[in-house]
């Protein structure tokens, strides 16, 4: 069964409504201007429940079916990123240091052409509740949005949400049965030393030289501590310290980030990160303070809802299960955290990368995504009659 006619003789709508949004990216919690947009399309379309200000900005839509039965929940995220956008479109941000560079303009117009579709059609048994969720890419969006309480009275069986995948063709569909995505930690590392003159390192005791053999060091974690088969990635992203050619500085600082799926490999690189920092500093005559943060934990598919989902994208495009994971962050992973549920990849064919400045969301993709979004409530939900 390919794209739903209806939803694909609205394509040009849907483009018009996804560059509009796009010309007026809004970041984090502040979604504003967006939740106001969705809110009046879910109107017209006659959503039978809207709950607004969730998390902020956030909004839960629900659609009944023509029967009574279970709820089903489908997420798409509206927040921008903070940064300058360089594709030169004629529906290019207006918004200085704001862009839609992770595509999530066109996942909100997905589920808004699903949820047209489900509200004209009502053909499912149950309740399609519509999540459109803020601030994603600061990672708090989705536990605000659970912390409201809003989802407690509606006992959902199952959630799902998709992502757009520059590369991949358009029409075609990945999931994975279990880890799709990765947990999202960030470290701090203050080195603090005695600094000095640069012609006499000996009267000073160096953060930089101790700075630069942690960084060496932690690099061994992954190689030497983490057994070969397990997924982690732990990534030395800045290192700062002094301030001039012929002064050594009394502090330095380290920061980056560490991904993995199995909490007990979180755990073990973050005591062994405690370790190697506490003991290079003492060798280097320095002392130094681990700052660890927990972000969002890894986003785990159930696999039953991963091949329900991939077999209903398969009946849209093409799908497959893929069975090595990315190494980016979800926070759509605090959902599967608590509900059942799949997280999918939709192709959005030959575009720039995610959080790349001339990144642009295909609209040819949008038809693709909105259709998989309705059948998965037609299909997890069939009328008994």
């Amino acid at each position: 069964m390919p794209v739903i006619n209806s939803i694909a003789a609205q394509a040009g709508e849907l483009a018009h409504w996804r560059r509009d949004l796009h010309r007026w990216p809004e970041i984090g919690h502040d979604c504003h201007q967006t939740a106001r947009f969705v809110a009046a399309r879910l109107r017209d379309f006659g959503a039978d429940d809207i709950r607004e200000g969730l998390a902020g900005t956030g909004i839960v839509a629900l659609i009944h079916g023509h029967e009574a039965g279970p709820a089903i929940g489908l997420r798409a995220d509206m927040d921008a990123l903070p940064m300058a956008e360089e594709t030169g479109l004629d529906h290019a941000s207006l918004v200085p240091g704001a862009m839609h560079g992770c595509g999530h303009d066109g996942h909100t117009i997905m589920l808004l052409g699903a949820a047209r579709y489900l509200a004209e059609t009502r053909n499912f048994a149950g309740t399609a509740a519509l999540i459109f969720q803020p601030a994603e890419e600061e990672g708090t969006g989705a536990a605000g949005m659970l912390a409201s309480g809003v989802f407690e009275d509606l006992g959902l069986r199952e959630i799902y949400a998709l992502h757009n995948y520059p590369g991949m063709a358009v029409g075609q569909f990945e999931t994975t049965r279990g880890p799709i995505m990765a947990a999202v930690d960030t470290f701090e590392i203050h080195v603090d030393g005695q600094g000095g003159h640069g012609a006499k390192p000996h009267e000073t005791a160096d953060p930089v030289i101790a700075a630069c053999a942690i960084v060496q060091a932690l690099q061994t974690i992954v190689s030497r501590n983490v057994h070969t088969l397990d997924k982690v990635v732990l990534s030395v992203t800045q290192i700062h310290s002094g301030s001039a050619d012929n002064v050594i500085p009394s502090h330095a600082w380290i920061n980056g980030t560490v991904r993995s799926f199995d909490r007990d490999v979180q755990a073990l690189v973050r005591r062994r990160m405690a370790e190697v920092v506490a003991g290079q500093a003492a060798s280097f005559g320095v002392t130094a303070r681990l700052d660890y943060v927990p972000g969002e934990p890894a986003a785990i598919n159930d696999p039953d809802c991963a091949v329900f989902a991939a077999h209903v994208a398969a009946e849209v495009g093409e799908a497959q299960i893929r069975e090595a994971p990315e190494m980016w962050g979800e926070d759509f992973s605090h959902f599967l955290d608590r509900i059942p549920g799949a997280f999918v990849f939709v192709g959005n064919g030959d575009s720039a990368a995610l959080h790349h400045p001339r990144y642009d969301f295909n609209d040819e993709a949008a038809p693709y995504g909105a259709s998989f979004l309705a059948r998965l409530i037609e299909e997890a939900l069939p009328l008994r009659g």
